[in-house]
């Protein structure tokens, strides 16, 4: 599962990215959105428009799950189940979320569970079916202490492989003090950085376009989400180095 402390941190963008980064490493992939009511993922993978048969669907029996995967055409291996924008998750049956889930692990190499906040009914359902948790986290104050909550959630109810991605990492504000290190937070939380992705000005604009940033194979961001991919998959692999655009760059591209 990928989850946070609060929203508004980037889990949805984390998903989405990590996903393609995976299935562009040949692993098969299914990203589900379990922040029904909201129903964000699929927007921002550009793929609204293609759905028909939802989670709720599919655990209701509706329909085949094949028939409430979508699959990418952008990325062959990587497929996606959509929320329901109007139904709470409290009215599915866990039991019926959890057999679901489990055909799909026949059937795929990684399910990334897109959880809500810690305090949101779909991040217990998430919690429940997920083998190991990454948890979004940005580098304030607020945000560690609303991630330490839900780590303590996360361990309380057993789950053992918590791991961390710092989000919107921009090493200017560290080096001049404004913001808290990677190495100050994970301290901080006491886990392991499985990778971190920095902050980019382009992520808004291409995220409302429905085309994720690790489509875009030369930039530092999609790179830094190639890393997390690897590391998830037991590979050692170093983070890419920031480089900031002077102002020639930034004009033209």
């Amino acid at each position: 599962m990928i989850t946070s402390g609060k929203g508004g941190v980037g889990k949805t963008t984390v998903c989405a990215n990590l996903g393609i980064a995976l299935a562009s490493l040949g692993k098969k992939v299914c990203m589900i959105d379990m922040d029904l009511g909201l129903k964000n993922l699929d927007v921002m993978m550009g793929l609204e428009n293609r759905v028909f048969y939802d989670l709720k669907d599919a655990v209701e029996g509706r329909c085949p799950l094949s028939r409430a995967m979508i699959q990418d055409k952008r990325c062959e291996n990587l497929f996606l189940m959509a929320a329901c924008r109007t139904v709470n998750i409290g009215r599915l049956k866990l039991e019926d979320l959890t057999t679901v889930i489990d055909q799909l692990q026949d059937q795929f190499d990684f399910i990334l569970l897109d959880s809500p906040a810690g305090i949101e009914r779909g991040f217990q359902y998430a919690m429940c079916c997920a083998d190991e948790a990454l948890v979004v986290v940005q580098l304030d104050i607020a945000a560690l202490q609303d991630s330490d909550r839900v780590i303590g959630i996360l361990l309380k109810e057993g789950k053992t492989t918590i791991r961390l991605v710092m989000n919107r990492v921009n090493p200017r504000y560290i080096e001049k003090g404004i913001s808290l290190s990677v190495k100050e937070a994970a301290d901080w939380l006491g886990l392991e950085v499985i990778g971190l992705v920095y902050e980019d000005e382009n992520l808004i604009a291409c995220n409302n376009r429905g085309v994720p940033m690790a489509f875009k194979r030369s930039t530092i961001t999609s790179q830094c989400y190639t890393v997390i991919a690897q590391r998830l998959l037991g590979e050692k692999a170093a983070l890419p180095k920031f480089k900031e655009k002077n102002i020639i760059q930034k004009l033209f591209g």
